[in-house]
C-alpha cells in the first residue's frame, strides 16, 4: 500500500515564509514526477510546481519565483519552500506523485490528504 503524506502547512503572514513536505512510503520501486497542486475555495484545483526525478522543475506563473519545490529520491520526499507569501496563495495544498510500485506495473498516480496554508494580511 502506497501512502502519500503532506505537512508543514498552517498560518502566515503576508510576505512570510512556509515549507511543506511530502513523504511517500509504502512498497515502491520508482517515483517520476511529484507536484504540487493546491484549491482555493470556489476555485478549481491549479498545479504549483512539479519536478521530475532528475530534478527538472516547472512553476505556475502565479508563484514562480517566490517558491521553490525540490526533492530528496532517497528519502522519496518532495518540498515545496514558499516565499513571499501572499493572501491569494491560501488553499489546501496536496502532493502527487507518479509512482511504479513494481518493474512489472505501470505508473500510477497517488495524492495526498492536503494540508491547509493560510495567509493573513
Amino acid at each position: 500500500q502506497v501512502q502519500v503524506v503532506e505537512s508543514g502547512g498552517g498560518l502566515a503572514q503576508a510576505g512570510g515564509s512556509l515549507r511543506l513536505s511530502c513523504a511517500a512510503s509504502g512498497i515502491i520501486d520508482s517515483i517520476v514526477n511529484m507536484d504540487w497542486y493546491r484549491q482555493a475555495p470556489g476555485k478549481q484545483r491549479e498545479l504549483v510546481a512539479t519536478i521530475t526525478s532528475g530534478g527538472n522543475t516547472y512553476y505556475g506563473d502565479s508563484v514562480r519565483g517566490r517558491f521553490t519545490i525540490s526533492r530528496d529520491n532517497a528519502k522519496k520526499m518532495v518540498y515545496l519552500q514558499m516565499n513571499s507569501l501572499k493572501p491569494e496563495d491560501t488553499a489546501v495544498y496536496y502532493c502527487r506523485a507518479d509512482i511504479r510500485t513494481s518493474t512489472l506495473r505501470p505508473l500510477k498516480d497517488y495524492w495526498g490528504q492536503g494540508t491547509q496554508v493560510t495567509v493573513s494580511s
